[in-house]
């Protein structure tokens, strides 16, 4: 048995360069200090750049507050200058709605007033003579109080004066039972049972009156009598209530 032949064994040959690993190491050192040089340099840069964009927004940002606060400084002012001109506008309102008021009352009274003295005056056919015109009641501050006018008149024939005594009863419940009270029990204006007028166009009885504890007044009873030549009579009834009511 022949015997068998190792193949040859190959070996490499290497150039020997002395100093070749030192000289790439720090080639390799060079470059990393230039790339991070580089790399500084260009962060810098642009950190430059940022801070100076940052700076220029800040500046127009704070311009920009400047503005707004000044205008909100201005709308302030305005709105200021609305409200009071609103309020003026609203007093001058109530100035006038109050005048309005007073003008509407004075030319009721002044129209009630025009109507009484034609009725005076230039009577129709079934009111003429001795009149009751109205009586009327104003709450008195006190309780139970209240200030009274009576109005007298002549109606139609007025050459002449006409005179007479005229009275006026109060009626009403105390304790479930009708009572009938005089005027000058009321009044201390009043001393007679009869009030004495004498006038050619109108008389006006006037003065204050207070209730009893316990009374409950229901009507006020007027009547006028005449005397003389001219003698008459004259009654009305006047519901409490409807003096009253406001």
């Amino acid at each position: 048995m022949s015997e068998q032949r190792k193949p040859a064994e190959e070996y490499v040959v290497i150039r020997h360069r002395p100093g070749y690993r030192l000289k790439r190491t720090l080639i390799l050192l060079a470059f990393t200090v230039v790339a991070a040089a580089a790399g500084y340099a260009a962060g810098l840069a642009q950190g430059g750049f940022r801070f100076t964009s940052a700076e220029a927004s800040n500046e127009r940002l704070e311009d920009q507050v400047a503005t707004l606060k000044t205008r909100y400084r201005e709308a302030r002012q305005q709105l200021v200058n609305l409200e009071r001109g609103k309020l003026i506008d609203e007093q001058a309102q109530n100035q006038a709605r109050k005048i309005i008021v007073d003008l509407e009352t004075r030319v009721g009274a002044l129209k009630s007033d025009l109507t009484f003295y034609k009725n005076i005056m230039a009577p129709s056919e079934t009111s003429k003579g001795l009149q009751v015109d109205r009586f009327s009641l104003a709450s008195d501050r006190q309780a139970g109080a209240y200030d009274f006018k009576l109005v007298l008149t002549q109606v139609g024939n007025n050459k002449s004066y006409i005179s007479g005594v005229v009275a006026v009863n109060v009626i009403g419940l105390r304790e479930d039972e009708k009572e009938i009270i005089a005027l000058r029990d009321l009044s201390q204006e009043i001393e007679d049972l009869g009030v004495k007028f004498r006038f050619r166009y109108f008389q006006d009885v006037e003065g204050k009156l207070a209730l009893p504890d316990g009374f409950e007044p229901l009507e006020v009873q007027v009547v006028a009598q005449a005397e003389g030549r001219k003698s008459s009579r004259a009654e009305r009834t006047f519901d409490w209530d409807d003096l009253t009511e406001k």
